[in-house]
């Protein structure tokens, strides 16, 4: 049976992914699912895979590029409210993959539980967040704080991990190999009110440093463990403002790129690599890319 047929309430053939992405850029999804719930999920899970249909789970969008092509095979986005649950009990608060992670950061201050304040103003979805370990030179690393995820492999078998079953490493984890489900943090106590001034004074300073606008914008870079930010070697390297067609370096951050309306994900691509090439031939040091590229 074909697979639409098998799942006709939740799944579509040929959507359009550049209006769930920051950048709005990319073309269609062979096959795009939004299950309602973990049960949807699995089913989906296991006949993609009877059906050697690759699969890739869409979080918020906010660091992604889709190509003009489009996508073969199955997206599946968890963004039903079975997969945005945010509870808590006593330091640990728990949430769903699909959960924007400023939700769970503010639900936390809210509840006294500190810690992960210092993530404020960082788009995404939880899920995203804990799986490529985020962090920032104010809070350190996302990981620190974990303590389980509940995640599935792409043939359906759901497993608990305990922190010390995963690897975290710089902007990395070993949960990217997976699908996470959910997380656990465990934070610390502190006063609400002191957390929130805390987070709104790291608001306005990561605001300060992002391209303003209504032109979409992207961090596309890590920066190197050693040495320089990547924004500081990108433009030392002089390529602040440069433009490849509809995509460019910001003036503002030359760590962000900035797309316009009719840009394609082509010309940003053409333009990673120019920055990758430039900043390899002038600083002997190899830029690695934020932002993922399906």
């Amino acid at each position: 049976m074909p697979l639409r047929d098998s799942f006709p309430q939740f799944v579509r053939q040929d959507v359009p992914l550049s209006v769930y992405t920051r950048l709005q850029l990319g073309g269609t999804a062979e096959f795009f699912a939004e299950p309602e719930n973990e049960a949807e999920l699995i089913e989906i899970l296991k006949l993609c895979r009877q059906q050697n249909l690759p699969v890739r789970i869409l979080g918020a969008g906010s660091n992604l590029l889709v190509p003009d092509a489009g996508i073969a095979g199955m997206v599946i986005a968890l963004s039903k409210p079975e997969f945005c649950r945010i509870t808590a009990d006593g330091q640990k608060i728990t949430a769903g993959a699909g959960s924007p992670f400023g939700q769970v950061i503010t639900h936390s201050v809210s509840l006294g539980l500190g810690g992960i304040e210092a993530f404020v103003g960082m788009p995404g979805s939880f899920g995203g967040a804990v799986c490529g370990n985020t962090g920032t030179i104010h809070g350190g690393d996302l990981g620190q704080w974990v303590e389980n995820v509940r995640i599935s492999d792409f043939a359906g078998n759901v497993t608990v991990l305990s922190k010390n079953e995963i690897t975290f490493a710089y902007r990395y984890s070993s949960l990217e190999d997976g699908i996470m489900l959910s997380a656990t943090l465990r934070l610390e106590q502190d006063e609400p009110k002191d957390l929130a001034k805390r987070m709104r004074k790291l608001w306005i300073i990561r605001k300060s440093q992002q391209p303003a606008g209504d032109v979409a914008s992207v961090l596309a870079f890590k920066n190197p463990e050693t040495g320089s930010s990547a924004s500081e070697l990108i433009e030392q390297t002089g390529l602040k403002g440069t433009r490849v067609g509809g995509a460019a370096i910001s003036e503002h951050n030359a760590g962000f790129i900035m797309v316009d309306a009719e840009c394609t994900s082509d010309e940003v691509l053409q333009l990673l690599r120019l920055v990758q090439e430039q900043v390899a031939q002038k600083t002997e040091i190899e830029l690695e890319l934020a932002l993922e590229v399906w």
